[in-house]
């Protein structure tokens, strides 16, 4: 077996594979035997008839045909492993020439993606998080006297502190004219904030461009999505608002006292609550701080990187995307077919626009934290794993419809602990990665080989993922392109 490689600009390789006529002859054989078994030739048993009779029965093309899917099955890991070839997915059989005589099968291999993260450790990227002061902790605890308030309907403009219902409807300013609007919200409540919060619909600030609007007026309101903004349809757009007040009612808010705080919840003084709200604040800052930190800190050494994967590897990310998206849809009632019709947008559009260069920023920073977990020899002490599953399991037994489905059982079957476990292991590897980026961009990093002498004794975390196996083929199938792959 003469076996040649042709590296592609799209990080795979085209792998030629020359046999000789006696491999042919003996697959041909083979093949006739096969087709015995299965097929009936009278005067013979399964099996038994001679290679001639099979060739008079069936005729050549057939055993070929037979023949080429055994040869298939054989030649490809060999000529894999002969070529040290990784694959990133199953291959496929471009073309076939001279099967009569030396056979030649020329085959297209993605390779597994490759990363060169350069000189990562170089970077530097300050880790500057404040804590939530008492001012914050008084926002929240006003928050929740508003939620405890009474209201009553006014006839004025709107002021900050009231509560308001609004027609909102939402358009992209770059749709066709006659196209469906992004928003819809007829009858929607906003309350007007003191202060611009982040996580407020539709945008930071949105309530604070009301006051001064009055019951049954009207009001345009546009604004620019970031680049980056976390609803990944809305995403670098600009939306025209146009808001329609409908009713006003001002707030009668609480006296800020000892009873007030056992009217919210189980504590016994005003200060007892205003700890819990300052341990919740201080939770939520941090991760919101790290969240922009570490996707600040993962551009960075992008810039520094060079990332190679095959077009299969892109793909396989896009159908993570989409089944992502249709989660979400499925929770608000609506699949991705409605969701495509009433933005006036075809599939294949939407997935090159849209869902591809989502797949495009998950997997190369995906493939970036593994290959740092790498650089860095991350591995989980059992403390660190045991930690991880008692967190992720706790989750899990709080979700509805865990308790609703072990409603009655007295223990979860294995494979529902397994998961956990698996989820555990990676949201711990995941931890650990990011603590040691955040190590090494603030400067205080330790060398891994001295952190390794030191460290305690390790449990490997990851298991490695089998290679692809090899695509069988058949002749009338030899152009096609390899099968679809399974989701995780």
């Amino acid at each position: 077996m003469k076996i040649e490689t042709q590296n592609r600009d799209d990080h795979q390789v085209s792998m030629t594979v020359v046999l000789d006529e006696t491999q042919m002859e003996g697959a041909k054989h083979r093949a006739a035997r096969k087709i015995s078994e299965r097929k009936s030739i009278p005067g013979f048993r399964p099996g038994k008839a001679p290679y001639e009779v099979v060739l008079r029965t069936y005729g050549e093309g057939v055993i070929v045909e037979e023949a080429v899917d055994l040869l298939l099955d054989e030649i490809y890991p060999k000529a894999l492993e002969e070529a040290k070839l990784e694959p990133a997915a199953p291959g496929s059989l471009e073309k076939m020439d001279d099967l009569d005589k030396k056979p030649k099968f020329t085959f297209l291999v993605p390779l597994a993606p490759m990363v060169d993260l350069g000189d990562f450790r170089s970077i530097r990227l300050p880790y500057d998080y404040t804590e939530p002061g008492e001012d914050k902790v008084d926002e929240s605890v006003d928050e929740l006297r508003r939620m405890y308030a009474k209201t009553e309907t006014v006839q004025r403009p709107i002021e900050v502190g009231d509560f308001v219902l609004i027609d909102l409807v939402g358009k992209d300013t770059k749709a066709e004219e006659g196209s469906a609007p992004i928003f819809d919200r007829p009858g929607m409540p906003v309350f007007i904030q003191t202060t611009e919060k982040a996580d407020e619909f539709p945008f930071s600030g949105f309530s604070q461009k009301l006051t001064g609007l009055a019951p049954d007026e009207s009001r345009t309101i546009s604004h620019k999505f970031a680049k980056d903004h976390k609803d990944e349809n809305l995403a670098g757009k600009s939306v025209q608002f146009e808001v329609k007040l409908k009713l006003v009612r001002s707030s009668i808010l609480p006296e800020l006292n000892d009873e007030f705080a056992k009217m919210v919840g189980p504590f016994t003084s005003l200060q007892a609550l205003r700890d819990v709200v300052q341990s919740n604040l201080l939770q939520k800052s941090v991760e919101e701080y790290e969240d922009d930190y570490f996707a600040r800190l993962l551009e960075e050494i992008k810039k520094k990187a060079t990332i190679q994967y095959a077009p299969q590897t892109l793909n396989h990310e896009v159908e993570h995307v989409l089944e992502d998206l249709k989660g979400r849809l499925a929770q608000q009632g609506m699949d991705l077919e409605a969701y495509l019709k009433s933005r006036e947008m075809e599939q294949d559009k939407f997935i090159e626009e849209e869902a591809k260069p989502v797949a495009i920023k998950r997997l190369e920073r995906s493939l970036i934290l593994d290959e740092i977990a790498k650089a860095e020899k991350i591995e989980l002490t059992e403390d660190i794993l045991k930690s991880s599953f008692q967190q992720t399991w706790g989750e899990f037994q709080g979700n509805a419809g865990f308790q609703k489905y072990m409603n009655g059982k007295s223990q979860p079957p294995k494979r529902i602990i397994d998961a956990v476990a698996m989820e555990s292991a990676n949201r711990a590897y995941l931890q650990q990665t990011l603590k040691r980026m955040k190590e090494i961009a603030s400067g205080t990093a330790v060398p891994a080989e001295t952190k390794a002498k030191k460290a305690a004794p390790k449990t490997k975390a990851k298991a490695k993922a089998a290679a692809p196996v090899a695509q069988k083929k058949k002749p009338a199938a030899a152009k096609s392109s390899a099968g679809k792959e399974k989701t995780e």
